[in-house]
């Protein structure tokens, strides 16, 4: 683990993140094997960077909150695994733009980046709007964009379902959760709104495994 710390905290990710939830992966191929490319993931719980990024092949880089980042417990852990710290342009002027060029650095240098466009954890479970970060960053480094969902994280104590998340205590243990990753766009074809589209087809796929109870109630209204 000395010699090689990323790889090995990856690993250690993904085995707690097999322990807690009940994971199902469609699509891990579609991540490049090599050179840069993006990975676009909608936003539902404080656990998504660690269910995407230990189940990558490959290592991500991934934007998140400052104060997140800030975390005293896990900043080591944030800083180890290349995370990029931003914060709300009302407080910090100059945080997106320095974020953003640190995930130029890293496209340059033919690492994969993850992504979550809609900027925040989403307040209701669906997915929220993209932002268009996501078209500043291919217009300064046009790479290949991997949409991908996560499905059965919303209702969990990390996400908004309950109110503010990490508020209350856990409510579920091995619970079904869905990755599903989709075909590479070309940066031409990467659109906010076509990447939108595709994150939420993918996310309509994954809940009818993670959430058939309620995809059927749903169904029937």
């Amino acid at each position: 683990m000395a010699r090689a710390p990323r790889p090995a905290v990856r690993l250690l990710v993904y085995l707690l993140v097999r322990l807690v939830y009940r994971l199902r992966v469609e699509g891990l191929e579609h991540i490049p094997r090599r050179g840069a490319a993006l990975v676009v993931c909608n936003h539902v719980s404080f656990m998504d960077a660690l269910v995407v990024g230990g189940a990558s092949r490959r290592p991500l880089r991934f934007l998140m909150d400052k104060p997140i980042y800030d975390s005293p417990w896990l900043n080591w852990l944030f800083r180890l695994v290349g995370a990029i710290p931003v914060e709300s342009e009302r407080r910090d002027p100059g945080s997106l733009r320095r974020a953003l060029e640190e995930v130029s650095r890293a496209l340059r240098a033919g690492e994969v980046v993850m992504l979550f466009p809609e900027g925040r954890l989403t307040p209701d479970g669906e997915v929220q709007p993209f932002r268009r970060g996501l078209e500043l960053i291919l217009a300064r480094d046009p790479v290949p964009v991997v949409p991908a969902s996560l499905s059965g994280l919303w209702g969990s104590w990390t996400s908004h379902c309950h109110g503010p998340a990490l508020s209350g205590p856990p409510r579920r243990l091995r619970a079904r959760v869905a990755l599903r990753l989709g075909e590479p766009l070309s940066p031409g074809a990467a659109t906010r709104h076509r990447l939108e589209v595709r994150v939420r087809y993918l996310k309509a796929e994954g809940d009818a495994w993670s959430c058939p109870a309620e995809v059927h109630q749903a169904q029937r209204h």
